[in-house]
């Protein structure tokens, strides 16, 4: 980090505060512990992040075909989140989202990057990974980075490392599409084997992420453990595609819609990963002092799952597509068993961590997102946002059916804007999880409402990106 990054640095807004005075009393009843010498060590963060796992694979969200036992007990022990949603619908955004706390239309990252896309995210960010390195932490990524090109493909090359990232390990260096889930894997045949058989690429990253801890122990880290499972094309490891072939209602193809073998074999790989961090933890005497954090990119591609009860999946801006499975845990912080109902989003991660780090936000930077601190400690207070907004434009349609798109939800109510042609879409979420029943034109008045706060955040945010969509179709909404 420059000196003029430095100095562009200020403590948290007023509402945050050093980790070493933060109490969390969890849900109601949980009673506050005194400081030990444990915790006034800043917590070590972990922040788990699946790729293209929906809102309804986990069994804590009532999943009965895969088998997700690490990652339920992480849920009995913190909060699930039934409301946690993407800031896009596809991967690229996402990250941007989730390193800056901005808007991805804020960026100008709106769709996923191509191997020879000579966009990045700018290195004029003060990434996650920066901040958190400044409060003294070690930074460290395993896995999925996809926030640039690659110099393979004739493009200048952004690695984690240019972003406050110390370690990089088992990252990719050319596309990652294709699903080279087993050793030598084509997104980087430089990484060498080190597991013995058909060495598996879940279980390496979950090696790599112990021996992060372990290497770690002595001092705060930034764990963030980027997997590349459960994106297409599906490969599961082959004993447990055949446990899972034998399942009753088990899909029998790669793409099967429903059940697939594949998807809920990478699935169970992500979970005995998971089992293998808490253990670890335990075993360092770190768990208490560490927060967890597991949640997805975006939702289910639609060819290889459903999202059922929630309508489309990836690359839609329908519930399917953005909302996503989120679980915290943090003994002795969160009390265990709860269930926070409050809509957040990626973005928000960002004033969250840096809360909890008592880490630096600089004078210059636009964060979007709010702290969801305290939701941890009582999952049913109001956050002080009035909506949450989206904005995927696209020059032609997704090749998994996604449209040109923008939406707000404020409340119950979520408005879609189709930018092809302008039409509207209102539902109300409460009732109508499954955006089945459009009430745009039975409810006229909240259509505008929403239709102009959408508007108005897009002029907002002086973006060519965004400004360009603002083409004020005419609608008759008197």
């Amino acid at each position: 980090m420059t000196d003029k990054e430095i100095t562009r640095r200020r403590f948290v807004r007023d509402s945050l505060v050093g980790a070493a005075s933060l109490v969390l009393p969890g849900c109601a009843g949980l009673p506050s512990r005194s400081a030990s010498g444990a915790s006034r060590r800043k917590p070590n963060i972990i922040f788990i992040l699946a790729d293209d796992l929906g809102w309804a694979e986990l069994g804590c969200y009532g999943n009965r075909f895969n088998e997700t036992p690490h990652l339920d007990r992480l849920a009995r022990k913190g909060m699930r989140f039934t409301q946690a949603y993407a800031s896009a619908p596809v991967c690229s955004p996402y990250r941007a989202s989730l390193m800056t706390g901005q808007y991805p239309a804020r960026i100008g990252m709106t769709n996923y990057l191509q191997p020879d896309e000579p966009k990045h995210l700018s290195t004029d960010y003060t990434t996650i990974a920066e901040m958190l390195r400044s409060a003294g932490y070690a930074t460290g990524i395993v896995g999925k980075w996809h926030l640039t090109g690659y110099a393979s493909s004739g493009v200048k090359e952004v690695p984690p490392a240019m972003h406050g990232f110390d370690e990089t390990i088992v990252s990719e260096n050319r596309g990652i599409g294709g699903g080279s889930y087993f050793h030598p894997y084509h997104f980087n045949p430089d990484i060498a084997r080190r597991l013995g058989g058909r060495e598996y690429l879940t279980d390496r990253k979950n090696l790599e992420a112990v021996e992060f801890i372990e290497r770690h122990r002595k001092h705060p880290f930034l764990l963030y453990l980027s997997h590349y499972a459960v994106h297409t094309r599906l490969v599961g490891k082959p004993k447990l595609v055949e446990k899972y072939s034998q399942k009753p209602g088990a899909g029998k193809s790669k793409k099967a819609p429903r059940n697939n073998v594949h998807l809920a074999a990478q699935l169970e790989s992500i979970d005995e990963g998971v089992g293998m961090i808490m253990q670890k933890l335990e075993q360092l005497g770190l768990a208490e002092n560490t927060i967890v954090i597991f949640t997805s990119d975006n939702g289910g591609e639609s060819r290889v799952t459903t999202n059922a009860p929630l309508r489309e999946g990836k690359s839609t801006l329908y519930e399917g597509g953005i909302r996503v499975p989120l679980v915290i845990s943090w003994p002795g912080r969160i009390k265990g068993r709860c269930v926070c109902n409050r809509p957040t989003m990626n973005i928000d991660f960002y004033p969250t961590l840096a809360q909890i780090a008592g880490a630096d936000i600089g004078p210059a930077q636009i964060i979007d997102g709010v702290s969801i601190v305290p939701l941890l400690k009582k999952p049913s207070l109001a956050l002080t946002r009035d909506a949450l907004y989206w904005h995927y434009p696209l020059v032609k349609p997704h090749f998994l059916g996604g449209c040109s798109c923008g939406a707000i939800r404020k409340g119950r109510w979520k408005l879609l804007e189709f930018f092809d042609d302008g039409h509207l879409e209102l539902y109300n979420l409460k009732d109508d999880i499954g955006e089945k029943n459009n009430l745009a034109e039975r409810m006229p008045q909240k259509t505008k409402e929403l239709y102009q706060l959408l508007q108005q955040w897009r002029a907002s945010l002086k973006t060519p990106v965004a400004a360009q969509f603002n083409r004020g179709y005419s609608h008759d909404m008197a």
